[in-house]
């Protein structure tokens, strides 16, 4: 038999071979999962820019990227290789997303914060040839993938609840259960945030996102705590100092006094950690941690600005001592980590735009925080929580099957 070699197919089988080509798996996972971002068939020894860019609800884009050289085989892995410049550097598997920082020339003051958790944050990650800084949507990428970060996994329901004055809403596990419940209280920003309930839904915990500081200023709630008998409770960047034990407007009464404390910075952003300091001596302000009878854990970053959250963990811890229930307490403090310890992997920011709570006015909120410490605080702390409500809450359920 005679074999007739066509030119022509050698020439473009060589360049389908050396076509690059990359890869981002789970191309669909919840945000706390980590991507396994591969690049292959690039040249030896190749400088090249891995990018990743998302477009927010509110029409921002926020963007990263990191400085790569691929091996004598011609790939480059972000779990096994290290980025030598960019956004971040080392040996990152998930520098992509937890340095991302609004584009140049975006707003001043953004927060990146998931609104509708019914859809998915949606990011693109691009190589690039090259050590690039600027210019990415000017220039062709060598290959491009999409990737999909989710709140909520396949089959959790989402259930508005509107009842007598409560709003909130209920995120529910699939399967049969019976499941463990958490109520996720958030801070004195107001509003119902529903994204933290999703995904803890997401890891089988019946969780109800509760507004309890309205938005609306013609709406304020007084918080039955009477109705709780919690097995445990998980505390971020948070205090003692103001006891919810007391009518509510009696509390926003006190915060707006001590407020004057506060003061603006060299950039005229606004360093709030100072309205509750010094800690008070008074038993009758603070809450009676000495009291609590289930496993406590408290959450903070040493460098909150925003918080005395460090001072008033240390106040609790010695409350608890002195009260023989200090047995009961788990602190995780963190060396350069923010007031806002978010779920793994979301962007730092080290101040943004707040609107306040006692004249709804619009200031630039300084938060502290440096990106790569407060990164490692927010996947360290979040795993930690995760076996926390586990341990606790499953005593008499089975844990549900996790995704």
């Amino acid at each position: 038999m005679n074999v007739v070699a066509d030119p022509s197919l050698y020439r473009a089988s060589s360049s389908m071979a050396v076509c690059p080509v990359l890869s981002a798996q789970p191309t669909r996972a919840l945000v706390d999962e980590k991507l396994q971002i591969v690049a292959r068939n690039l040249r030896p020894r190749q400088e090249v820019t891995l990018y990743s860019i998302h477009h927010t609800e509110d029409k921002d884009c926020w963007e990263a990227y990191g400085h790569y050289i691929s091996d004598e085989h011609g790939s480059v892995s972000v779990t096994e290789d290290a980025s030598t410049g960019g956004t971040y550097t080392g040996v990152e598997p998930m520098g992509l997303l937890w340095s991302m920082r609004p584009i140049p020339g975006s707003r001043h003051g953004l927060r990146l914060r998931k609104k509708d958790i019914m859809s998915p944050m949606v990011v693109n990650i691009s190589i690039f040839s090259g050590h690039m800084t600027q210019g990415f949507s000017e220039k062709d990428a060598l290959a491009t993938v999409v990737t999909e970060r989710w709140y909520l996994a396949p089959g959790v329901q989402r259930v508005d609840v509107r009842e007598q004055g409560v709003k909130g809403t209920f995120f529910i596990p699939p399967g049969p259960g019976p499941f463990p419940a958490v109520l996720d209280m958030w801070g004195g920003g107001g509003g119902l945030v529903e994204y933290r309930a999703a995904l803890l839904a997401s890891h089988g915990f019946v969780t109800m996102a509760l507004e309890y500081l309205s938005a609306d200023e013609h709406r304020t709630h007084d918080i039955g705590t009477e109705y709780f008998e919690p097995r445990c409770c998980v505390c971020i960047s948070g205090t003692h100092v103001y006891p919810f034990n007391k009518p509510s407007s009696e509390l926003q009464d006190r915060m707006n006094r001590n407020n004057a404390k506060a003061h603006l910075d060299e950039n005229n952003h606004l360093v709030a950690k100072y309205t509750i300091l010094p800690i008070p001596t008074e038993p009758e302000l603070k809450v009676h941690v000495g009291q609590i009878k289930c496993p406590l854990m408290i959450v903070v970053g040493q460098d909150d600005q925003n918080w005395a959250a460090v001072e008033s963990a240390e106040d609790i811890e010695q409350m608890m001592e002195r009260s023989g229930n200090g047995h009961l307490l788990t602190v995780l403090s963190y060396p350069g980590a923010g007031h806002l310890i978010e779920p793994p992997y979301t962007p730092h920011v080290r101040f943004s735009n707040f609107i306040t709570q006692h004249n709804k006015q619009k200031v630039l909120m300084l938060w502290g925080g440096q990106t790569k410490p407060h990164a490692d605080a927010q996947e360290d702390s979040w795993n930690k929580i995760l076996l926390f409500l586990h341990t606790h809450l499953h005593q008499d359920t089975p844990p549900a099957a996790r995704l």
